[in-house]
């Protein structure tokens, strides 16, 4: 079966997740930034990167090498064009629930609502596998809700296709995996988002 985000279009998409009853963007971009202000990476890998949003929040002076991976070309297309003098930026097209990567190591990978959709099997042994060994894991999860469960309401017919495919991830029970892989929290954050959601972070070391 074909993976639903290969028929999403950019557009329909980061309209989706600015439109008012969602409005995640700022808060993820946010969150990215924040993560880079506490690691200060020379390196970075951004798993489910999207059209890019918060790329523009890496300071190149400290950062030097961008990989930004996500299943859809042409998605990675427009992060290209959108950010054209952005130094170290390399794209690759790889679905990170279903092929293994081999990339060089990273001292931050960030995946922001990622697991929900590729789960925390192959998707997260891919996570780690870039993870250099000084490095840092920061990973944003959607915390429940009683009004909203799953993929947000925007009223844009090609996301309904995600409801099927998005499955929350608690924050405890992804603590204890990774404690089980050697990595403990080091830094939290949480961010409100409408619909009565959150947004909350945390960044993993190696014990």
């Amino acid at each position: 079966m074909s993976n639903p985000w290969l028929a999403i279009p950019l557009a329909d998409y980061e309209r989706h997740m600015a439109a008012p009853e969602v409005s995640q963007l700022q808060a993820l971009s946010s969150l990215f930034a924040e993560a880079l202000a506490v690691r200060r990476p020379a390196s970075v890998a951004i798993l489910g990167v999207a059209g890019g949003n918060g790329v523009e929040r890496i300071d190149s002076s400290l950062t030097s090498r961008i990989l930004a991976l996500d299943i859809n070309p042409a998605y990675l297309e427009q992060v290209r064009l959108r950010y054209p003098n952005l130094a170290g930026l390399e794209l690759h097209a790889v679905d990170l629930a279903e092929e293994w990567i081999q990339l060089p190591p990273v001292n931050l990978v960030h995946a922001a609502l990622v697991f929900e959709h590729a789960g925390t099997g192959r998707c997260l042994d891919n996570a780690l596998t870039l993870l250099g060994e000084d490095g840092a894991l920061s990973v944003v999860l959607q915390l429940p809700s009683a009004v909203e469960q799953t993929v947000g309401s925007s009223g844009i017919a090609s996301i309904r296709s995600l409801q099927a495919h998005f499955s929350l991830i608690d924050p405890q029970g992804f603590r204890a995996e990774l404690e089980k892989r050697g990595l403990e929290p080091v830094y939290e954050a949480q961010r409100g988002v409408p619909g009565g959601k959150a947004l909350w972070m945390g960044i993993f070391v190696r014990v």
